[in-house]
């Protein structure tokens, strides 16, 4: 786990994670989350965090980070009802986890100013700041066959890594309206997404 993580910011992960017992697994990636926490139950009596293993070590870190606020959440608030996943009792744990490494400059400068804007509005996922996004996808290996699907036209064919292809349609915030091509299923693709557009016949 160390090697996936920043050097200079494993120390302070380790202190985090041995403050709770909690299994964290690296897992396959998932098109529609970039980690996620369960906390015990009577069958699993440990907190479970699970992050995608494609992440760049920047991304896996504010990653483990986000789903380490909702465990800290979850034990300061323990019993409460109705507590919203991203609400602020959320927030305000992500600002204190995300704290030390802006000031203690953990991560390159770019990186510390996207974490300072979503420290003072922290968002439900990575995925849904832009800024934080994009300064996190700088660090990641270029393709020069990909592309942005915010870069495509309306009606444009694009390809998944995965190998299912997509019609890309109207823009709905930070997602677009996509329709799979194979089952005219709906789908909402983030922007921000790299794609292989496909020619068209």
């Amino acid at each position: 786990m160390v090697a996936r993580l920043p050097e200079a910011a494993a120390g302070y992960v380790g202190e985090l994670l041995a403050q709770h017992p909690v299994e964290l697994r690296v897992v396959p990636r998932r098109a529609t989350k970039l980690g996620d926490h369960r906390p015990p139950t009577p069958a699993v009596p440990w907190h479970r965090i699970t992050v995608n293993e494609d992440l760049n070590r920047y991304a896996f870190l504010v990653t483990l980070l986000h789903e380490l606020a909702h465990l800290t959440t979850h034990v300061e608030h323990r019993g409460r009802r109705r507590l919203r996943p991203h609400g602020r009792e959320w927030q305000m744990q992500f600002a204190r986890i995300i704290e030390p490494v802006v000031t203690a400059r953990l991560v390159p400068g770019d990186l510390i100013t996207a974490l300072r804007t979503a420290v003072a509005r922290p968002r439900a996922a990575t995925c849904s700041d832009r800024r934080l996004l994009l300064a996190l996808s700088s660090y990641d290996p270029i393709d020069p066959g990909l592309t942005r699907v915010e870069h495509l036209e309306p009606g444009d064919l694009f390809q998944l890594e995965t190998g299912r292809r997509f019609i890309r349609g109207a823009r709905l915030r930070s997602r677009y309206r996509c329709i799979e091509a194979t089952t005219g299923v709906e789908y909402r693709v983030h922007g921000l997404a790299r794609v292989t557009l496909v020619a068209s016949d």
